[in-house]
């Protein structure tokens, strides 16, 4: 039994998403009887997991455990090979935990930093979504934005009931103005000794869309003798 498909059983469990599944995986948690036999506390310590959460988990398996043992009773025959299937389900899902979960790198950032990206979340939170002028009207107009013009554009003479325009007004901070939600500065990479300019603190790589897969390997080997977050690759 795969990864992939332990996880699309935890996800059954209600209040259990794909993310929080794969914390639970990554903890060690790789069969239903592992978290059922697994206390309150156990659970709690697994960061991105709160106290509701894990109540409603165990709360949840109990049930599960009740309507099982019903089903049960009059297929007696029935019992022993299912036994005997959960047993090799788990010696499977053992050998691929080498995996453990990772926390992403993160980047020095002074307090005027941090107070601005906070900042621009906010303003990025209340940002209109930008129209393209009477997109409505043709198929052939798409919604991406296009600046309006025209003697007759009531959009651009600024009438009440029209779409926002792309105004001044609606732009970031700009002491962070170009940085990645993660707070690092994006640098493009191509080869493995573009790396040596980076500066891992402040910035991070994102890998060229022609680079090859040999070359990408290359990169991020090294990238991770340097610790230089890369933004396009999964860790």
């Amino acid at each position: 039994m795969t990864k992939e498909d332990v996880i699309k059983k935890f996800t059954k469990i209600k209040g259990l998403g794909k993310v929080k599944a794969e914390l639970l995986y990554n903890n060690g948690y790789t069969s239903m009887e592992k978290i059922k036999n697994s206390t309150l506390e156990d659970l709690i310590k697994i960061k991105g997991i709160t106290e509701k959460n894990a109540n409603d988990i165990i709360n949840q398996l109990k049930d599960i455990k009740v309507e099982k043992s019903k089903e049960a009773k009059p297929k007696k025959a029935t019992k022993e090979p299912k036994k005997v299937e959960e047993k090799k389900e788990e010696v499977e899902i053992v050998e691929q935990t080498d995996k453990e979960y990772r926390v992403k790198q993160k980047p020095d950032l002074n307090k005027v930093e941090k107070e601005k990206l906070i900042k621009r979340k906010q303003i990025k939170r209340r940002t209109p979504k930008f129209i393209r002028e009477e997109w409505f009207r043709y198929k052939k107009i798409p919604k991406n934005w296009r600046k309006p013009d025209g003697i007759t554009s009531k959009m651009r003479i600024n009438l009440k009931y029209r779409p926002s325009k792309v105004r001044v007004g609606f732009r970031g901070p700009k002491e962070v103005r170009g940085f990645h939600p993660s707070g690092y500065k994006e640098v493009m990479v191509y080869n493995v000794n573009d790396l040596e300019a980076v500066d891992p603190k402040k910035q991070a790589v994102r890998i060229g869309g022609t680079v090859g897969t040999k070359k990408r390997l290359e990169i991020s080997k090294r990238a991770e003798e340097l610790k230089i977050r890369i933004l396009n690759i999964q860790v």
